[in-house]
């Protein structure tokens, strides 16, 4: 029998996936691994650990506000952590860069909760799952954390060092798109907001009391418009997944910024709110935040989340290293015309990914100190 070409087994598997026969091989062979061997995750709990236990008896956010923590389990020796943004949920975070970190070691997720949320209570489970991720792991992760999940990830790191305690142990930490407090979307002194985010978020970060019913809403329908953007290049978004793979992921976004109550929308943003700047941090006590190697990315349009006069990106980009000696920032930009927009690890997968590849090769190659 005469061996099939490559040209008739990818005439199969198209016809199999429903896929045009343009589409990337490497888009071919993920979805169809996805369909047959699709992501098994375990729900971790952190709630038992002695950090959240002491957040809890002294008062620090309710059992509502715990996070849910997922495991994929893989053979790699370097687990990743993923902390996503306002929306989606961490797992759709890195949905197209799932396969490469699943290469690198077991993913864990950290999803925050729909009705409630407390920063105090994310940096006891934090202090807890590094832990926890040590031990069955064999090895520190690196965090990835992205926008907002970038914001409290500082602050967690801010919180160890205002207490006196060692840096969590680390091998390392991406810090995708980072929104860092209240004045990253709305600067001091600005009276009218200049993105997007910051006029659907405005009225929720001034709110006194609870904000209103309708200013949630908006906010909703802002994050669904930020999503549906991405997805208006149908051509360039057939490359990038299948049809059903998009159907999956845009159901499971969705859903998530559906299933946000107003309580647990209005928590985030206090919480964002309290969040000290980076730019107030420049001190002997606080810094360095952590001496593993650290990789910031900032897209090269963040206009629509980010404002111009962000007071935690300059402090970032202008005095990197003094936060994380072993720190670099770069910009991500895309060489096919259409802008990196703000934390699009869906939509520009590949333009992230050669930092991603990068960074985890410069990990691997790091002695990570477990306390500084």
């Amino acid at each position: 029998m005469s061996t099939p070409s490559l040209a008739l087994a990818l005439s199969f598997l198209s016809a199999f996936g429903r896929t045009p026969p343009s589409r990337p091989l490497r888009t071919l062979l993920r979805a169809t691994g996805r369909r047959f061997n699709p992501p098994r995750r375990e729900v971790l709990s952190s709630a038992a650990g002695p950090a959240v236990s002491a957040a809890l008896a002294n008062g620090v956010g309710s059992v509502a506000a715990l996070a849910t923590v997922h495991r994929e389990k893989h053979r790699g020796r370097r687990p990743t952590l993923v902390l996503g943004g306002f929306v989606p949920d961490a797992t759709e975070q890195v949905y197209l860069l799932r396969g490469y970190l699943s290469r690198q070691g077991s993913i864990y997720y950290l999803d925050y909760p729909r009705a409630d949320f407390s920063a105090g209570l994310l940096a006891a489970q934090l202090d807890d799952l590094v832990e926890t991720i040590v031990r069955h792991e064999g090895a520190p992760p690196v965090v990835v954390a992205v926008s907002f999940g970038a914001g409290a990830a500082l602050d967690w790191l801010r919180r160890a060092r205002l207490a006196g305690r060692p840096s969590p142990a680390l091998a390392g930490l991406v810090l995708v798109s980072p929104v860092c407090c209240a004045d990253d979307i709305l600067p001091p002194g600005e009276r009218r907001p200049t993105t997007l985010l910051g006029r659907a978020l405005q009225p929720m970060l001034e709110a006194e009391g609870a904000a209103t019913e309708a200013a949630v809403a908006k906010a909703r329908q802002m994050f669904v418009r930020m999503f549906e953007a991405g997805a208006r290049n149908r051509a360039a978004l057939a490359t990038l997944m299948t049809r059903v793979e998009f159907s999956e992921l845009r159901a499971a976004v969705l859903g998530t910024i559906a299933g946000i109550s107003s309580a647990g929308a209005l928590a985030r943003v206090r919480s964002m709110r309290e969040m000290a700047s980076p730019a107030s941090y420049l001190t002997p006590e606080l810094l360095p935040l952590t001496e593993v190697p650290v990789l910031v990315l900032y897209a090269e349009k963040e206009d629509t989340v980010i404002a111009e006069g962000s007071p935690a990106r300059a402090a970032l980009q202008q005095a990197c290293t003094r936060f994380f000696p072993e720190g670099v920032c770069r910009v991500v930009r895309s060489p096919r015309g259409e802008p990196v927009q703000h934390a699009s690890l869906i939509f520009h997968a590949e333009d992230f990914l050669p930092h991603f590849s990068r960074f985890y090769r410069d990990v691997k190659n790091f002695r990570p100190a477990l306390t500084t």
